[in-house]
């Protein structure tokens, strides 16, 4: 009798087709999608409620049962109102398009802010999708304006941007964040702005490609310029282990960045890089199996150390985006990989339960740890680009 339930089993596993399988593991992951964007909606309305007018959403305090928020000027303060849009590209809920319109009224006026690199974070995130999703004309002078503000922070002689101010520890720091603000530039490029602005961001991305990388692809977080001359002071990690460590989310937002430029300029230079970093992470020895990084691939203690849900968020995402610019063999890789990580924060391991995690949707990220910020706890940018993972996968891979 065993034998028998044992050979039916096998016909019945045969008779499904490898087309019927795959049609299958789409519908399993459009289901997918639709629950976690039903799931942001109802969060994001808890959120909403209190998250007070003038402020944004920062993270939560589970022990304490507090929610921190910031102002405007802070560099997360587009990924809330950036969330709320990705929401309402699904759900069609017009709630949460009022609640984003109400946020991008606040955040508005940062457009003219030059404190430091994050004009993209803050401004793209937010009126980039803004203008994308409702079309509406009156958001894009506000993103026109944000790139201006942005090249003022561009040092000729260094061909960068810098990210932060001079201080005590960095003469002319450059952080690995900083490719993500090269969005903003060349998307106004493109759309009738100064070409300046797209030819900045290629300066900027050609000289991190140069200074900002080892030879096995991972990347410091911080390079420090002498911005007079461009030469290279010091290179380190300042949210990492240590200065020769892979801080994940950095390893992220090197992935993205380069992905992304590539899609602005088809520079072939960028696809090889982006792919480099991708096999940096997908291939690394300390990834775990769930996909969702160490807070630093190189962080003492592991396996019994802190994870990132935004740098897993981050990863697929760009991921998702590389694969298409890929062959098929290697878009079966990075999308199968970018699957996984998506399928893992979807799930109760990271996903928090309904009314929980003071409504934001992931657990379990790591700000900066060596700053003893942001430890273990839900963040505004994790939400952000698991949104737009979600997303992508929906609109280019279902």
């Amino acid at each position: 009798m065993k034998r028998l339930l044992f050979s039916i089993c096998l016909l019945a596993s045969a008779a499904i087709s490898p087309a019927q399988k795959a049609v299958d593991e789409k519908e399993a992951m459009r289901s997918l999608i639709d629950k976690q964007f039903k799931f942001a909606q109802q969060q994001y309305q808890l959120l909403a409620k209190t998250t007070p007018d003038n402020r944004m959403p920062k993270t939560f305090y589970a022990k304490s049962n507090r929610l921190e928020t910031s102002d405007t000027q802070w560099w997360c303060s587009g990924f809330y109102p950036g969330s709320l849009l990705y929401i309402y590209e699904y759900t069609k809920d017009q709630a949460t398009l009022k609640e984003a319109e109400k946020r991008l009224a606040i955040l508005e006026k940062e457009k003219h802010y030059t404190g430091n690199h994050d004009l993209g974070f803050m401004m793209f995130c937010s009126f980039g999708n803004a203008y994308r999703i409702t079309g509406k004309p009156e958001y894009k002078p506000t993103i026109d304006t944000a790139a201006a503000s942005l090249v003022t922070r561009y040092r000729p002689a260094a061909k960068v941007i810098q990210s932060w101010n001079s201080n005590k520890l960095w003469k002319g720091p450059v952080i690995i964040d900083n490719l993500m603000n090269l969005e903003l530039l060349a998307w106004v490029s493109d759309h009738g702005g100064d070409p300046k602005y797209k030819e900045i961001a290629i300066h900027h991305a050609d000289t991190s490609l140069k200074n900002h990388f080892r030879s096995d692809y991972s990347s410091y977080h911080v390079v420090d310029y002498d911005m007079t001359t461009g030469k290279v002071l010091k290179k380190g990690t300042a949210q990492g282990a240590f200065d020769e460590s892979a801080w994940s989310r950095g390893q992220g937002w090197a992935l993205y960045g380069y992905a992304m430029m590539y899609r602005f300029t088809k520079n072939k230079r960028y696809l090889e890089q982006a792919k480099n970093i991708a096999h940096f992470i997908i291939n690394n020895p300390n990834m775990p199996a769930d996909q969702v990084p160490y807070w630093d691939f190189n962080a003492p203690g592991i396996p019994n150390t802190y994870r990132d849900a935004s740098a897993a968020a981050v990863i697929a995402s760009a991921l998702l985006e590389l694969g298409q610019y890929s062959s098929k063999s290697e878009q079966k890789l990075f999308v199968g990989e970018a699957k996984k990580m998506i399928v893992s924060l979807s799930s109760a391991a990271y996903s928090a339960k309904p009314g929980q995690n003071g409504g934001f949707l992931l657990m379990h990220s790591t700000g900066a740890l060596p700053l003893k910020s942001e430890i273990d706890v839900p963040l505004s940018y994790a939400d952000y680009y698991y949104l737009e993972a979600l997303m992508r996968y929906k609109n280019w891979y279902l």
